[in-house]
């Protein structure tokens, strides 16, 4: 009798219609699991776009990197020539400076200050850049073939570079070894296209200045990281700026930047390099 009776209230246990307690409680359970569901789709969401506004950060800066910047971050020619009266003192310039002519020689344009190697008695090879008047050379005895414009990663043939000076082109040496945002914004002006913004391409060189067999001549001087150089002129800076090469470049390369009058004293300032 004692287990019959027992059988008969776990049989009405089974088919008993939940308490409203009990209710609630499986309520409250399906509204945490809809949360937790909610909340974990609005996780991978943010997430997911974290994950592509990082991708796009790399992106950006992987293109900025390998192309040198864009034309959106380079200076206008006009903001770069305004900056350069401040310039010229922050990176320690001196003034441009009139050249001697080779060897002293005499006169106004004398034959040694722009023979070609190996055509004139005394001259039949290079001679020592110690023999040059000024380091880096603005004149003097050089190769026959003008070096082209362009950015050189090592040091181009120097007495190729003096025939350009005589063609009107304007060179930007720098100490080797030189690093750092104003050398990587100099390459960067004027590395761009001409189609983009002409800026002189046409007759500038750029170029480390390093010559180890020819001594102390084939260096710049102690304290020079930067030497601008024309036929005949000469400036000279502490560190490397752009502000300060293209207020030079702009008015003694040939044709000078957006009509700027030509101060140079090129002898072939016309003639292509």
């Amino acid at each position: 009798m004692a287990g019959g009776n027992q059988g008969g209230r776990g049989s009405s246990d089974q088919g008993r219609r939940p308490t409203k307690a009990e209710r609630r409680e499986e309520a409250r359970l399906k509204r945490e699991e809809i949360q937790r569901k909610m909340a974990g789709r609005r996780r991978n969401r943010t997430i997911g776009l974290v994950l592509v506004v990082v991708a796009l950060v790399v992106t950006v800066v992987a293109v900025f990197l390998t192309s040198g910047g864009d034309a959106a971050g380079i200076p206008s020619p006009e903001t770069v020539l305004s900056q350069a009266p401040a310039a010229k003192d922050a990176a320690g310039c001196d003034a441009i400076q009139e050249t001697p002519n080779y060897e002293n020689a005499p006169g106004n344009d004398p034959p040694m200050d722009h023979a070609h190697i190996g055509s004139i008695p005394g001259v039949a090879s290079p001679p020592a850049l110690s023999t040059y008047p000024t380091i880096p050379p603005a004149s003097g005895p050089h190769d026959p073939i003008p070096l082209p414009a362009g950015i050189y990663d090592s040091p181009p043939p120097v007495y190729r570079t003096i025939h350009s000076l005589e063609h009107g082109a304007v060179i930007i040496w720098y100490a080797p070894g030189t690093t750092g945002s104003a050398l990587d914004d100099l390459l960067a002006f004027y590395g761009q296209p001409q189609s983009d913004a002409d800026v002189g391409q046409a007759k500038i060189i750029i170029a480390p200045y390093d010559y180890p067999d020819q001594g102390d001549a084939g260096q710049l001087p102690k304290g020079v990281q930067m030497a601008l150089v024309a036929w005949h002129r000469l400036q000279t800076c502490a560190s490397v700026s752009l502000p300060v090469a293209f207020d030079l470049s702009s008015q003694y390369e040939v044709p000078g930047y957006a009509g700027r009058t030509y101060k140079g004293v090129a002898r072939e300032p016309t003639t292509p390099i």
